[in-house]
């Protein structure tokens, strides 16, 4: 793995079986993660940046890489990728439009104002699930994602690498991940199909990125409330913030 370190955000590249996957951690106040697939000879991008001086970052290592990009793929941020060829998972425009994504946005734009980047205008293709694209001579596999997180997609990349919107890793936990038994069901089960994929590594839009063992310690069925924090220390020794109240309120 190599390290980038930027002004404001930090890139990881890891290189894989036929590419190169860009990690970059915007340290934005939502933890937002953007990604860079590098192929041999073009480049797919994946949840541009939502804010000016991250979108500037991106675009400067872009610059760096050489090579031009093929498409940016939407799934659940909107970024500042005008004039990009855009693809998003089947549904995923008119959610965009809708009032409660649409809600979403108009909230950012009233709490953080020109510090946003301008939002696309272009038509967005959409991309059926349980298709398999090539971007850059990279496979692109479209699945469900979580039932509770429609109608965004789960992406495997290359046959290595899982994306999800709400990636196994201490971000950004959300009350449709943990806010009743179902969104915890549904979360189970979508572990389970990220476990199944055979992906060495997971990937989402907050957070980082995380290896096939820290996901299969969050799998693993934890009898009481200090077995489940036991474990998620050790998966994620950096998480911030008490675990503890959070494994007695889960196991009540």
């Amino acid at each position: 793995m190599e390290n980038t370190k930027k002004k404001v955000g930090q890139f990881q590249a890891y290189e894989l079986n036929g590419f190169r996957l860009h990690v970059y951690n915007s340290n934005d106040v939502m933890t937002d993660t953007s990604f860079i697939i590098e192929g041999e000879k073009g480049l797919v991008v994946m949840e541009y940046p939502l804010f000016k001086v991250n979108a500037a970052e991106f675009g400067e290592y872009i610059k760096a890489l050489g090579k031009p990009i093929v498409t940016d793929i939407t799934d659940y941020h909107l970024g500042g990728s005008d004039q990009l060829p855009i693809v998003m998972p089947e549904g995923m425009p008119a959610f965009i439009e809708g009032p409660i994504y649409g809600g979403m946005m108009k909230g950012f734009a009233q709490s953080f104002g020109d510090t946003m980047v301008d939002l696309p205008t272009q038509k967005a293709t959409e991309v059926p699930f349980g298709s398999t694209q090539n971007y850059a001579g990279v496979d692109f596999r479209f699945e469900h994602g979580a039932a509770s997180d429609f109608p965004g997609a789960s992406i495997i990349i290359g046959g290595q690498v899982y994306y999800s919107h709400w990636a196994y890793y201490p971000a950004h936990m959300s009350p449709l991940q943990l806010g009743n038994a179902d969104a915890i069901d549904a979360e189970l089960k979508a572990t389970k199909e990220a476990l199944d994929s055979g992906c060495k590594y997971y990937i989402g839009g907050h957070g980082g990125l995380v290896e096939k063992p820290a996901v299969e310690a969050l799998r693993a069925e934890k009898s009481n409330a200090a077995s489940f924090t036991m474990a998620l220390k050790e998966a994620f020794p950096d998480m911030p913030g008490a675990i503890a109240p959070l494994a007695e309120a889960m196991y009540k």
